[in-house]
Parts: structure tokens; sequence; C-alpha cells
């Protein structure tokens, strides 16, 4: 994999959207990672990878932030729904329209709390679990992954 191959694949990743890109050709394997929410693109290079960059240093990723000043969040507790699927979170049925739900609000199970568009498909996601909305993970137009947490459904009181 020369250079060339290198800069189109993260062209590709900041144009498409996407969020990682992993390529494997024979033993040099790359990953191109693009931080959710921001424009910043990571490039974390696997084994073999500096073999095509001669003269230069490895790149690397590291936290800016140590492990012990981290703060810990005071999270409330409740039931975490969780995106069925990969695609684009919308709050609304149209542009600037009603949210279907709010913080605070009480929902029953089976209620539509949003809809991910996936492949131009718009699928209404259901509460699987009725109680109050105490928080919303996801923004509106924001790309989910599968598994990510998208609203905290606390018990009514």
């Amino acid at each position: 994999m020369d250079l060339r191959k290198l800069k189109k694949l993260i062209d590709l990743v900041q144009e498409s959207g996407i969020a990682e890109l992993e390529v494997k050709e024979g033993e040099e394997s790359v990953r191109i990672t693009r931080a959710v929410g921001s424009q910043q693109t990571v490039y974390l290079p696997q084994a073999g990878i500096n073999d095509m960059l001669p003269g230069r240093p490895a790149l690397t990723s590291h936290s800016s932030i140590p492990d012990d000043d981290k703060e810990e969040e005071q999270v409330p507790s409740g039931h975490t729904m969780k995106s069925p699927m990969v695609g684009t979170f919308y709050r609304s049925a149209t542009p600037g329209g009603t949210a279907f739900v709010e913080l605070g609000q009480t929902v029953a199970e089976g209620e539509t709390l949003c809809i991910i568009e996936a492949m131009k498909l718009m699928n209404e996601i259901e509460a699987d679990h009725s109680g109050v909305i105490q928080k919303i993970f996801a923004e509106n137009g924001q790309a989910v992954e599968y598994g990510q947490p998208l609203f905290l459904i606390g018990d009514a009181d």
C-alpha cells in the first residue's frame, strides 16, 4: 500500500462520513477512525504500516486526559435504551417538527421515541421499557452505531 492509496482512504473516510475503515493488504493493514461529532480524523497504524512510511516516525494516538484525572459523572439509574441498528438518529418525524419525546416525559412500552434512518428507510424506534425519559444521549441528525445508548428511561414515580 503506497502513500497515494493511504491518502485516498483518508479522503474517503472524511467525505463519506463513516466512522471507521480498516483495510488489509497481505501483512500490511491500516485503520482510519474519525471521531464522531468532530472533524478530527485519527490515524491508527497497524503492523507493517511503518514499512510504507520510510524515514517517518510511527503515528500514534494518545488520550490527553489521564484516567486518574477523569471525574466520574453522576448518571441517573434506569433502563438504557440502545440503538438496534446503525443509521442516522432523528428526534422528530419531520425536520423542525415536534420531537417524539422530551426530557421528563413519561413513556409507555411500545411508544415511538425516535426514528433511525438506515439505507434510506425510516425506522420508528419504540420504547422497550415504560418510565420517564431522564436523558437523551444522541443529538438530532447524529450517526449512531448498533448498541449505542439513545435514551435513559427511569422508573415512573
